[in-house]
């Protein structure tokens, strides 16, 4: 599971609003679908970015909406030249009923430019379980075309132009920690950190 550090004693007013990783995650190496159909290579396609990987679906009912809406409405403050330095990836849980056009549709509901991404659950679950993450499970006896809940990870991991993670937002993060947090995450480098 993925491990946290624990919390300062006194945490100054410039520390980090999200949850410092205990040890920095690559950038992962992984091939999924995007809604176009077109194949997406996560590590090539968001390389040196501040890249913010979420993994829900579109019919969650609180966690997956509310990261991703306030996502999108944080981004839509900063200027364009910030913005345009910020990759959302949303990757489905649900490939059995979150089809490509579903997924599009919803993201463009939440923020401009997200990505969405699919593939089959056994390769989603890797991915999430080489990140350190719980697998998604659903409920024994669920089927497609059937309401069913998801039960997935509620962190965003933010990995910064360095290509590691360092920092996770679970959930409930508040939009001004988004605020305050994103601009330094894009400048972000491990060795240059003097808050711990």
């Amino acid at each position: 599971m993925l491990a946290c550090a624990g919390p300062d004693d006194a945490p100054s007013p410039d520390a980090w609003r999200g949850v410092r990783l205990a040890s920095s995650l690559p950038r992962p190496d992984f091939t999924l679908a995007d809604t176009n159909g077109d194949s997406f290579s996560f590590r090539e396609r968001t390389q040196g970015t501040l890249t913010l990987l979420f993994f829900g679906y579109t019919n969650c009912p609180d966690i997956c909406p509310i990261h991703m809406s306030s996502l999108g409405r944080v981004l839509e403050q900063f200027p364009h030249a910030l913005r345009s330095q910020v990759r959302v990836v949303f990757v489905t849980t649900d490939p059995d009923r979150d089809t490509p056009e579903r997924i599009r549709e919803w993201l463009d509901a939440m923020g401009r430019g997200f990505v969405g991404l699919s593939g089959p659950i056994d390769e989603v679950n890797r991915i999430q379980t080489d990140l350190g993450l719980p697998p998604a499970t659903t409920a024994p006896g669920s089927r497609p075309g059937v309401d069913y809940p998801v039960g997935h990870a509620a962190q965003v991991l933010a990995f910064t132009p360095d290509d590691s993670a360092h920092f996770m937002y679970p959930f409930g993060t508040r939009q001004e920690d988004w605020v305050r947090d994103l601009p330094r995450l894009l400048e972000y480098r491990a060795a240059s950190d003097v808050n711990r």
